[in-house]
């Protein structure tokens, strides 16, 4: 328990064991994921940074991918592994604060900028003649500024959401980080009307850049299908598979997370998702995006 000196000033996280041993295998398990996640997309950012011949749209916003990907295993690991570390599980207010605004930040953003890596994916298969004047360096910039525009933006909204409403059912965050829904749980208040507001703004974001990943690949896999020789489909085919498994990975396990039916919602489960979420996509899309790729295996 709390003193109620500390419970306006900070919450309790969900530890991931008791026992000692444990809770040292947790930061273990934890600090190999997270060397390989920023040693792999900073090896990405470098390479794509340093040579020339990879200064092309695909590539810079696979580097702009990386950064999200940084930003977003370290704002909820490293403060699970300092608290396995010393037996504790608390998170200052502002700490969490901060948690739900970054994760939230790069989260959307990186939704947002693999909505962009489709569109350059169809105008690379499906308007090749136009893909220097319609995806230059000035359109390529703007591009990636509006998807972290946007996760600012929503990030904002979301987080003075989040914390303008009074908790009083505790201050025990049933998860290893400080997130939204595990968070409102607290709440006294009634406020059904904004969390119905987020809720529309997210689910309107969310399946309008669907949608728009979608129709791209239609008009993709329209074209592959006209292509007379089975070398150039598989030409095609294989530009395309990394950012299908990174799409395909991202809205599978965050359908799964936000969608899942409250009936089979409790709290290993819900541990067990959020370290999906959290940890797989920023470790593996370098993988995924390197294991396929001569160019940028030949610069790393």
């Amino acid at each position: 328990q709390m003193s109620n000196s500390s419970s306006f000033n900070e919450f309790l996280l969900m530890a991931f064991a008791e026992r000692r041993e444990l809770q040292l295998l947790h930061f273990s398990l934890f600090l190999g994921i997270y060397l390989e996640g920023l040693l792999a997309n900073s090896l990405i950012v470098t390479a794509i940074a340093c040579d020339h011949r990879l200064h092309t749209p695909m590539y810079f916003f696979l580097l702009n991918l990386s950064l999200l990907d940084l930003g977003c295993i370290s704002t909820t690991v490293p403060k699970s592994m300092a608290n396995s570390l010393r037996n504790n599980r608390t998170i200052s207010y502002s700490g969490c604060a901060a948690q739900v605004f970054f994760l939230s930040v790069f989260a959307l953003a990186e939704y947002s900028l693999i909505t962009v890596m489709a569109y350059d994916r169809y105008v690379a298969i499906c308007r090749p003649l136009h893909y220097g004047t319609l995806l230059d360096s000035r359109a390529c910039f703007k591009m990636a500024a509006a998807a972290w525009a946007s996760g600012f933006l929503y990030a904002l909204l979301y987080t003075v959401n989040t914390f303008s409403i009074s908790l009083c059912q505790g201050r025990v965050v049933e998860q290893f980080f400080c997130e939204m829904p595990q968070i409102l749980k607290l709440s006294c208040s009634h406020s059904y009307l904004r969390e119905a507001g987020v809720t529309v703004v997210t689910a309107f974001i969310v399946f309008g850049c669907f949608i728009f990943i979608v129709v791209s690949y239609v008009q993709i896999f329209r074209v592959v299908l006209r292509i007379p020789s089975e070398q150039g489909r598989h030409k095609v085919f294989s530009m395309c598979l990394p950012h299908l498994a990174m799409v395909s990975m991202f809205v599978s396990i965050g359908t799964f997370a936000y969608l899942k039916p409250p009936s089979i919602s409790f709290p290993v489960l819900n541990l067990v998702v959020a370290v999906l979420y959290s940890l797989v996509p920023p470790t593996l899309n370098p993988i995924i995006y390197s294991m396929r790729n001569r160019e940028l295996k030949d610069s790393l």
